[in-house]
């Protein structure tokens, strides 16, 4: 659809979701693989256009957390290709940029993820962005469906050990209350972003986490101690400090669309940030999967393991979006902001990707009048269109 070459490429008849509103008055102008400039539509003299015929146009969506897609769970096969597996089956979503993630499993699959998304990046697949380490160093007692064996504490000396992404930014979720005392001051110093999740925490162990440079908070309201009338928990703290981030998953199932609503309020689209927390069914008709030993049943598009566990989910970005309009209430430009703008912000991201404003990839997520997915742009080229998908 677009081409990544010095020709100028104009995009126009079509309603530009930017920051601040929906533009149907502007062309989004493209060059390079870049977002050169937004101009009136009946301005953009000898560029070549393209009509979108009054469709959506987003900035990409960035997800922070996908397990899996495609058919393919990314513990199972931490290698590059799988990565590719994975960012064509989101592509399909208007996702362009995401990080692959790890659940709890053994530290030799964690280097072998690392080393996979390393690979992935240099090869130049610009869907991928990253890597999410989501455990081991977690609570067994919020584990959800991670493998009680696989789980273990993050000390300083294993701390040593762990590297970040040599090219992008690497994640890594932890049960602070579980975690030597200045590890995570350690860590976010050799990079890593820091966020807590699947944690029993109190207040105070989240406060002191943050004071090390926790910045962010995995799938709020999920396997995490809860808001009580006296001790804030883990997602206390997440709504209270503002300076903070938090992810979630707005599958109607996860949260409840009362909780969505407040963490909205108490975070703002500038800091709540939509995640998947996909599995391997998104992207095909799957209606059972592995998940490191256990069989996961999919109905009606939710994943539960045998004992009626949640286990991830086959949200994709663009049902997010629509989603969370219906949970909450907000408009557009505020759920674009949490699936884009936020997450590129939390990642360190900003000045590459997640908003149509000039300066930055030309990411974009094309969706028609009913926010359904038609096309996806990444770097200004094709990463998945309707028209050519087999399956549509």
């Amino acid at each position: 659809m677009i081409v990544a070459a010095s020709e100028l490429t104009a995009i126009t008849n079509a309603r530009v979701v930017t920051p601040d509103a929906v533009r149907d008055d502007l062309a989004v102008c493209v060059r390079g693989g870049r977002i050169v400039d937004l101009v009136p539509h009946d301005q953009v003299g000898n560029a070549r256009v393209i009509d979108l015929l009054g469709q959506h146009l987003l900035p990409g969506f960035v997800d922070t957390q996908v397990n899996g897609g495609g058919g393919k769970l990314f513990n199972d096969e931490p290698t590059a290709d799988t990565v590719r597996v994975l960012t064509r089956a989101h592509a399909r979503f208007g996702t362009t940029g995401l990080m692959a993630t790890l659940v709890s499993d053994d530290l030799s699959i964690v280097e072998k993820g690392r080393a996979a998304v390393d690979e992935a990046l240099k090869t130049g697949d610009r869907t991928i962005i990253g890597l999410h380490i989501e455990g081991p160093f977690i609570n067994t007692e919020r584990r959800g469906v991670h493998d009680p064996d696989k789980i273990r504490r993050l000390t300083t000396a294993v701390a040593e050990k762990l590297q970040p992404l040599e090219n992008g930014p690497t994640l890594i979720t932890v049960a602070p209350e579980t975690v030597e005392k200045g590890t995570i001051r350690s860590l976010v110093r050799k990079g890593f972003i820091v966020a807590a999740g699947h944690s029993a925490a109190n207040y105070d162990d989240i406060a002191a986490a943050v004071d090390e440079g926790l910045t962010g908070f995995t799938h709020l309201y999920n396997a995490m101690s809860q808001l009580t009338v006296r001790e804030a928990g883990v997602v206390g703290a997440a709504l209270d400090l503002e300076q903070t981030y938090a992810g979630l998953i707005a599958d109607g199932v996860h949260v409840a669309d009362a909780s969505a609503r407040v963490a909205l309020r108490c975070k703002g689209p500038d800091r709540l940030m939509l995640v998947t927390d996909a599995m391997p069914p998104v992207g095909t008709d799957l209606e059972t999967f592995e998940l490191l030993g256990e069989t996961v049943d999919v109905a009606n598009g939710i994943c539960r393991d045998r004992r009626g566990a949640l286990a991830g989910s086959c949200l994709d970005m663009a049902m997010a979006v629509r989603r969370m309009m219906a949970m909450t209430g907000c408009d557009l430009v505020a759920a674009a902001t949490m699936a884009a703008a936020t997450p590129a912000r939390f990642l360190g991201l900003e000045r590459e990707r997640g908003a149509i404003k000039p300066g930055l990839a030309a990411d974009f997520a094309i969706l028609d009048h009913e926010l359904q997915p038609v096309a996806t742009i990444t770097g200004g080229l094709t990463a998945w269109s309707k028209n050519e998908d087999p399956l549509h």
